[in-house]
């Protein structure tokens, strides 16, 4: 026994001497967990390091991959092994082995050596599954319904048989359509995916699914069964009751590859052997709801042995596979459940359930009744200042399902093609007492990884916070819409421009916004203008400023936060193109558009008689961004690397700010528009040279002031505000207009009980009337860029231009004696990196977190160094961080990774 005891003694000192202090974890490739359809020929792997030392960092590290796992463990049979290999990288390193093949599953480990060439464990396996790698794989054939459709349009669905005779080792599906699909394999749901194949531009990038089903097949007879819907390909989107935008017919593209453990492999695919029918799915439109007739259920058609013979004959359709692309973003589905808080029945009758979240997906409802039952569900965001359900806002939109009961027991409902904005919905026809247990309410969004929290001493900020991430869940359902829930529902560009920075702390939309933007690039015009919305249902050849610049905007905010050099050099010539656009429309440098939205949504008061409306002019708005747009090209320029078009545009740039001071400015340094977009704007992007800056801003005080203390900005004057009076000194002003409880500010919606952003500062007025109906939305994320502040200002988590994705850390908390502690916390490709203070007294307390593998530069709030202390010992000769210096306000240390406790008086 003690000899036992001895060895297990030993042979823990022996790993922890040969072991470093490091364990490796957090594997990813292409920035996601095991994913399923990679299409690229060299992935990018990252992988995470966690210590519970100080200063941790990587000195080199050692990839294995293999198509075994056992052989994986072993060290065997491997297709790529790097050996050791010097270097610090441990985000995007690209797997550089033999050719990998479409459909075949890999498996991978890394392990690394720290800065003492300490060497780690071995990091648990991980895997992923390549996509079908390019057109000349498709050997599929695209397949329709013959079935003649009535007017509604019911949901098409196809079946097929096939047979496996030997032992599988890998199956995998990979499905697309013209439309949205579901499909299933022996009565059971292909994967977990909601809304397939996504929204693209259709006709330029359709992505197709990929999906390992091994685990559905049986042996011998299998069959296959898939569900198609309207979806944005053929429904109702856009305005005027606009349909089949892309094409008139339904059609599906299946095939999948089956790997036998004898290594052949067979193909199941869509041919002309499917047979085709129609099922409950009775209609189904993104704006208007699904009627789901349950009398109408097909019991076993995606099961072996069901009988088709009446079914018909499918068309195949000769549709291109040169546009499909492999998924890049996380898909939508299903996430948080609710269950009813209220049910309740209004002032005029009505039978209405209150799940206590204004959130975007369906509801499931439970109900048992005879057969032909008919039960609705509307949907409202809002209930009326007198408690009556509230539909006007939703313009055309019915929001309605419809479940037709079969009369077999409990029966269950849940939507497939459809998704609903609510928080209340209204039951009519229901069997029986609406009970809460019959009723859950699911939220739909894109799969995001939640990355970011904020919270302080102010009870409504913490509130405000929550309810810009559930707007941003709201609205990225696949694209960063501007609205879920009226006949709207569009990738509007503006409002993705000016949350893209926001979007990038409270969630991982790394891959959410490399999709949409390459359907920016697609939909661009040939002169290089960019819609209103994309993907480009609009189609009316328009642009305006501050909506095309997310053509420059969101791919520099994306290199910011995750530091991905090919992501920005594959938006390049579209940002190039938006610029030259910009250029070619200009007459003296000075671009005057034929179309602008404006400062879209800036304050006008309820009397617009009293003059103090804050109108901007729309030229100087449109000056403002052909200079920022001008600087992020020459920004993106530096970091590929093209000198030349760097200082081509830096020219240009000097121009575009002397044409903006010659035409829209005094000499003293008066624009012509005296609002606070105007001078935001002016300021936040340098427009004006150094020695006319400080009248500016406090012109912009000033102005805030005649206001009583409150922002007047739209959605383009917004996102910058704050940045702007914390930046040149008026922190106190900024920090008073968050916290400002009246109309207008970011905190009286939530005064008034809002669980998300609204559209409209006063989407509900203090009487509790509505602003008008036609454009007031109740879930609308553009405001909500109020959080870049929060995170990056208040709290102070920024990144270094010169080492972005958080390789290099910044914390710079701007703190004020308006809140008692704030804190944030960043999960970035390299793990947590945390910033709270707080105030006691006299006394700052600053607690720092930061990653393995990273530095970061920490601004204490001090002025003596002397008086700093790190987990109380002085700063002055720490012998774990470095003294760098002071500059006003504060007491810089650069630091390592760890955890870092800062006090000063």
């Amino acid at each position: 026994m003690k000899k036992t005891i001895f060895l297990a003694f030993a042979f823990q000192c022996l790993t922890s001497f040969i072991f470093a202090q490091i364990s490796v974890s957090g594997l990813l490739v292409e920035n996601k967990v095991n994913p399923v359809g990679i299409s690229e020929m060299y992935p990018r792997l990252s992988w995470q390091l966690q210590s519970s030392k100080r200063n941790v960092t990587q000195s080199a590290f050692e990839i294995r991959v293999s198509e075994d796992l056992n052989s994986l463990l072993r060290g065997a049979n491997l297709i790529f092994h790097t050996g050791k290999i010097p270097s610090d990288q441990s985000v995007y390193v690209q797997f550089t082995g033999s050719t990998l093949k479409p459909g075949r599953k890999y498996y991978w480990q890394v392990r690394a050596w720290d800065q003492n060439d300490k060497m780690s464990k071995w990091s648990e396996p991980a895997f992923w599954v390549m996509g079908i790698m390019g057109p000349e794989n498709w050997t599929a054939k695209w397949i329709e319904s013959t079935v003649r459709e009535p007017e509604n349009r019911p949901s098409p669905i196809f079946r097929k048989e096939f047979t496996t005779n030997k032992k599988v080792k890998l199956a995998v599906a990979f499905i697309t359509a013209r439309g949205m699909y579901e499909a299933e394999i022996n009565g059971k749901r292909v994967g977990d995916i909601c809304l397939a194949p996504g929204w693209t531009s259709y006709n330029k990038r359709l992505q197709y699914q990929t999906y390992d089903v091994t685990n559905l097949l049986l042996d011998g007879k299998n069959a296959v069964g898939v569900t198609l819907g309207n979806g944005w390909y053929r429904g109702n989107i856009g305005f005027d009751g606009q349909k089949n935008f892309y094409g008139e017919n339904l059609s599906l593209l299946f095939q999948m590859q089956i790997i036998y453990t004898d290594g052949s492999v067979e193909n199941v695919i869509s041919d002309g052997s499917w047979r085709s029918s129609t099922g409950p799915i009775q209609y189904s439109e993104i704006y208007h709801g699904e009627t789901y007739d349950a009398r109408l259920e097909k019991a076993g058609w995606t099961m072996p042995g069901y009988n088709d013979t009446d079914w018909e004959n499918i068309r195949l359709a000769n549709y291109p596979v040169i546009n499909l692309v492999a998924t890049k973003n996380e898909p939508v589905r299903k996430r948080e459940v609710f269950k009813p808080v209220k049910i309740l029945t209004t002032p005029t009758g009505e039978k209405v359930i209150d799940f206590g979240q204004n959130l975007v997906g369906w509801v499931k409802m439970k109900a048992s009744g005879n057969a032909g039952n008919q039960i609705s569900i509307f949907h409202s965001e809002v209930l009326d200042k007198d408690g009556n359900f509230y539909t006007e806002s939703l313009r055309s939109a019915k929001q309605k399902n419809t479940f037709i009961l079969k009369g077999e027991g409990v029966e269950e409902f849940e939507p497939r093609f459809t998704w609903q904005g609510f928080r209340f919905i209204k039951v009519e026809g229901y069997p029986g007492e609406l009970k809460a247990e019959n009723f859950t309410a699911t939220a739909l969004y894109s799969d995001m990884v939640l990355t970011g929290t904020f919270s302080c001493s102010d009870d409504l900020v913490n509130k405000l916070q929550q309810n810009i991430q559930w707007g941003q869940r709201g609205n990225f359902v696949d694209v960063p819409t501007d609205c879920p829930q009226r006949d709207e529902r569009l990738g509007w560009t503006g409002d993705a421009q000016a949350f893209a920075r926001t979007a990038s702390f409270n969630f991982r939309v790394h891959s959410f916004f490399n999709k949409w933007m390459k359907d920016v690039a697609a939909d661009q015009y040939p002169d290089g203008g960019v819609p209103f919305v994309v993907p480009d249902v609009l189609n009316n050849g328009q642009c305006s400023p501050g909506w095309g610049d997310v053509a420059t905007i969101a791919p520099w905010a994306m290199y910011l936060a995750y530091g991905d050099k090919p992501l920005l050099e594959s938006q390049y010539e579209s940002m190039k193109k938006w610029v030259d656009y910009i250029r070619s429309v200009s007459q003296n440098n000075l671009w005057s558009p034929k179309f602008s939205f404006g400062d879209w949504l800036f304050y006008r008061p309820f009397d617009d008689n009293s003059g103090l409306s804050a109108v901007t002019d729309k030229n100087l708005i449109a000056q403002c961004f052909f200079a920022h747009s001008t600087q992020l090209l020459i920004n993106a320029a530096r970091v590929l690397g093209n000198d030349a078009d760097a200082e081509a545009y830096e020219a240009l740039l000097q121009e575009i700010k002397s044409a903006f001071l010659h035409e829209y400015a005094t000499a003293s340094g008066r624009l012509v528009s005296g609002t606070q977009t105007a001078y935001v704007l002016a300021l936040h992007f340098d427009m004006l040279p150094e020695n006319m800056r400080v009248q500016a801003a406090q012109r912009l005080v000033e102005n805030i002031r005649a206001y009583d203390t409150h922002l007047t900005t739209g959605f383009l004057g917004t996102p910058y505000l704050c940045h702007v009076l914390s930046r040149f000194g008026y922190n106190d002003v900024a920090y008073d207009l968050l916290l400002q409880k009246s109309y207008p500010s970011w905190l009286y919606p939530v005064t008034m009980g809002a669980t998300t952003i609204w559209e409209r500062w006063d989407g509900i007025k203090p009487d509790g009337s509505f602003q008008t109906p036609s454009m007031n939305s109740f879930n609308h994320y553009a405001y909500g860029a109020i959080g870049d502040w929060l995170y990056r200002v208040v709290t102070g988590i920024d990144t270094d231009e010169e080492q972005p994705g958080y390789k290099a850390i910044r914390i710079k908390p701007q703190v004020s004696n308006k809140l008692t502690h704030a804190k944030a916390t960043l999960e970035t490709y390299y793990g947590k990196v945390s910033s709270a203070w707080e105030r006691i007294g006299g006394r700052l307390n600053l607690n720092v977190e930061i990653p393995v593998n990273t530095t970061a530069t920490v601004y204490v709030p001090a002025t003596d160094a002397s008086k700093v202390k790190e987990s109380g010992r002085s700063i002055t000769g720490h012998k774990d961080l470095e003294l760098v210096g002071s500059e006003e306000g504060y007491v810089i240390v650069k630091v390592g990774s760890g955890l870092w406790q800062f006090s000063a008086n």
